[in-house]
């Protein structure tokens, strides 16, 4: 998955003005504690990121 990816689906689910804030202040236990732009800033796949974000959110399998 490539960030542009990751930041669609992102807009996708939490809206186009609501997506980077809420990446930027909701941190996730399963990023060792870190937001997900943190974790994206520390080069941590963005998949990997949007599978801890999937699992947040309670989407459906389908948006895996």
């Amino acid at each position: 998955m490539r960030h542009t990816e990751f930041w669609s689906r992102m807009e996708h689910h939490l809206g186009d003005g609501y997506a980077r804030v809420w990446a930027s202040q909701i941190v996730l236990s399963s990023l060792d504690g870190r937001t997900p732009q943190q974790a994206l800033d520390a080069g941590v796949e963005p998949k990997q990121v949007w599978r801890a974000v999937w699992q947040m959110l309670e989407l459906p399998a389908s948006e895996r």
